[in-house]
């Protein structure tokens, strides 16, 4: 059959050339519609009535262009293949594939599908078998959906004979349109601020979950496209961060007293050993309501915040995104002049970039970081030789080694932060040591099968279903064991004549069950809090700041991730980078701004920011810039190391 006839023959007023066209033309409108509608339900779970009211309707022109550009593409590929199979196929995995990577990284991230995704396809192979992923009805229906339409499609073509028949030229010239449509929407209006301001389409790079709901995914995805590169701040120039600086000088003398040092003058310790261990998930689960423990999951922790400084830290991710909390750790950079969803390691630290391991290391340490997985996750075998690290080990480079849900344990990485601590001791290397340690243990996603029966801490949860009270159960068993790698850790330290801090944190909360269902079966979320309180609960993690020189309890409330190296200095009186001054006497001002959340300094959270915050922000991000992006005009820039690979040892 070579043309999809309703009638058996040509009919004697000649209108088998015009029933053709009038199919191609409904093919080329209806199907982009079905994929974008497809693509909605996906990405949303149903389309019910406040899609429509909500969403569709008040952002309309955001998917007509999501539309118009389907209809483009379509057309483009008919007018080239002259088959409509082909484009139905194109179009709709154009159109759905990113729709359901987006439900999935919503359920496990909370964040949907970002244009710098598509540089983390190694990582993404990585943790795939330790996800568990459920197919959607929605899913389903579009396959079937997808396979009737193929069908039918497959049947038609273009018509051949008469007025309306498309010869090579009308083909070429519908196919240079079609394009010309497709880039003008992309170049003229989703990568056009203004236009997409005018059409009422906004980027809110601290809340891309509410874009793709408004939006729809297709433009919340190609208006993400503008921030694939970090514009520089209006009034960056040389003098502008010269100024500055003298400005952050001429206050050292004035830093916050809201952090009184725990050692200064001759008691202060000029070089210690530094240590950092940011843990795996690492959060208190107690805090669920309703649930009950049959032991307290963090005895040791509890029982050092009677001699050191603890708080909060309050996380710039969720569920995922471990690199970027080291970023802001490591760097005092916050995340907040970055896109969202962005991973500075992997666009970002590509060249030799201001860190505290980098200043450290100017300063006599010899520099260590270890990762108890693969070294090339994160892009981390390149990242940290340029944020000044000597050696990197990783998971490579363990031999032996207590394994536990499949990663190499948290006992184990403690374990081998002393066994390099000996070894360099014994080889008679007295320079002072800064290790950066990152565990692996208590990854998501969770399933009480991970554990024998009987290492599994028991569990109460009166209305949790079985699959969900299994995986709180994982997760709070690697809590336990964490909790004790720690407490071993610190107790070896503590028996050390060489002065060291120890610096424990959590690098994010996690999900529990499919997307927030954790937090909301247990009432852990109300759904009453605004967006600031619901992130506040979502992104504090503990965090521990000891040492065994100076056992003094100092509630240090809630900070942001990138002020823990500039209050480490500030507690133990270490000499620091000037940047770091500047991020201390900001404290009295604000105490951090992440994902679009301002941690006040009384201790509450905010969406809102003061013209006195406002201002203090666009400085951070014009120092930031420079040392990130710009010219390094700070005086105090660390010198070219050369970017040279880490060792690694066994």
């Amino acid at each position: 059959m070579k043309n999809l006839i309703l009638l058996p023959s040509k009919s004697k007023t000649g209108t088998f050339a015009q029933d053709a066209w009038q199919l191609n033309l409904l093919a080329v409108v209806l199907i982009p519609l079905v994929w974008l509608l497809t693509a909605e339900w996906i990405h949303r779970g149903v389309l019910d009535a406040e899609f429509w009211l909500e969403c569709f309707f008040p952002y309309f022109p955001a998917y007509l262009f999501s539309y118009l550009l389907l209809l483009s593409g379509y057309l483009f590929l008919v007018a080239l293949s002259k088959c409509h199979l082909l484009a139905t196929l194109i179009t709709g995995l154009l159109a759905n594939l990113p729709a359901t990577v987006t439900f999935f990284k919503l359920q496990i991230r909370n964040e949907p599908l970002l244009p710098w995704d598509f540089t983390l396809a190694g990582e993404l192979v990585g943790i795939m078998e330790h996800v568990h992923l459920e197919i959607q009805p929605s899913m389903i229906c579009t396959l079937v959906l997808g396979g009737v339409l193929l069908l039918c499609t497959g049947f038609l073509r273009l018509p051949r004979r008469g007025r309306f028949a498309l010869n090579l030229k009308k083909r070429l010239l519908t196919a240079l349109g079609a394009a010309g449509l497709a880039l003008l929407l992309i170049f003229g209006v989703f990568l056009q601020t203004g236009v997409c301001n005018f059409f009422g389409i906004y980027g809110y790079a601290w809340n891309q979950t509410s874009v793709y709901e408004k939006y729809g995914v297709m433009a919340g995805f190609l208006q993400n496209l503008q921030n694939l590169k970090v514009e520089k701040p209006h009034d960056y120039s040389q003098e502008a961060v010269e100024s500055l600086e003298e400005q952050v000088q001429s206050s050292q003398g004035e830093l916050t007293d809201a952090f009184a040092p725990l050692v200064s003058g001759e008691e202060a310790v000029e070089q210690p050993n530094i240590i950092y261990v940011m843990s795996e998930a690492f959060w208190d689960p107690t805090a669920l309501p309703g649930v009950t423990f049959d032991r307290n999951l963090t005895p040791n922790l509890d029982r050092l915040r009677q001699e050191a400084a603890y708080g909060q830290s309050y996380s710039p991710s969720f569920a995922g995104g471990t690199c970027n909390v080291e970023f802001e750790a490591l760097t005092g950079f916050s995340n907040e002049h970055l896109p969202q969803g962005s991973t500075p390691f992997q666009q970002h630290v590509t060249h030799d970039t201001f860190s505290y391991s980098q200043y450290l290391r100017s300063q006599g340490y010899e520099t260590l970081a270890i990762h108890t997985y693969y070294r090339k996750y994160w892009s981390r075998d390149r990242a940290y030789p340029y944020l000044g690290f000597d050696t990197f080990l990783s998971a490579e480079d363990f031999t032996g080694g207590e394994y536990e849900r499949g990663f190499l344990s948290d006992g184990t990485l403690m374990e081998r932060i002393i066994s390099e601590f000996e070894t360099r001791r014994e080889s008679g290397d007295e320079d002072p040591l800064f290790i950066h340690a990152v565990s692996m243990q208590n990854h998501s996603t969770y399933s009480a099968r991970k554990y024998p029966e009987e290492e599994l801490v028991q569990v109460q949860a009166p209305g949790l279903s079985a699959n969900l009270l299994g995986q709180l159960r994982d997760y709070a068993t690697g809590i336990y064991q964490a909790d004790a790698a720690l407490g071993e850790l610190v107790e070896y330290f503590r028996q050390v004549e060489e002065p060291t801090i120890i610096v424990f944190w959590g690098d994010h909360m996690n999900n529990i069950g499919s997307s927030l269902e954790i937090y909301n079966a247990t009432g852990y979320l109300t759904g009453q809090e605004d967006e600031a309180q619901q992130s506040a609960k979502l992104h504090q993690t503990p965090l521990l700041i000891w040492s065994n020189y100076q056992q003094q309890s100092v509630d240090l409330g809630t900070v942001s991730a990138y002020n823990i190296s500039p209050l480490v200095t500030q507690l133990y009186g270490l000499d620091r980078p000037l940047y770091f001054d500047f991020l201390l006497q900001q404290l009295p001002v604000l105490r951090g701004r992440t994902v679009g959340v301002t941690i006040q300094p009384d201790g509450s959270f905010s969406t809102d920011l003061t013209e006195e915050q406002q201002a203090s922000l666009d400085q951070q991000a014009l120092l930031q810039y420079d040392y990130l992006f710009g010219e390094a005009y700070q005086e105090d820039y660390v010198p070219d190391t050369g970017g040279a690979a880490p060792k690694s040892t066994q």
